[in-house]
């Protein structure tokens, strides 16, 4: 699964796109100094996340919506089209990500 694929699963568990999740978290305190267990437990308890798609969600919280460029086009499970992330919903994501 890709990346971009577990963020579209993350919407369609809970409903909100990355860019909405982001913004909650940042309301809550989170952002790019905060440790991976606080984000994870948060996405659990309010969203049922599991740890694979709560880890996903850790990554676009702490770093942003870009990817190493090394799993762009790999061909492997993980391999993404672009090394930057749509985070403004699956129904509106452009061709290229």
């Amino acid at each position: 699964m890709s990346f971009q694929a577990y963020l579209d699963a993350v919407e369609t568990k809970t409903g909100l796109t990355p860019a909405q999740l982001v913004a909650i978290a940042t309301e809550k305190g989170f952002g790019p100094d905060t440790k991976a267990a606080p984000i994870v437990e948060w996405l659990k308890a309010d969203y049922g996340l599991g740890r694979g798609h709560a880890m996903a969600m850790v990554h676009v919280i702490t770093k942003g919506d870009r990817i190493a460029s090394k799993h762009v086009g790999s061909g492997g499970t993980h391999s993404d089209e672009s090394d930057r992330l749509w985070l403004g919903g699956k129904d509106s994501k452009p061709a290229d990500c």
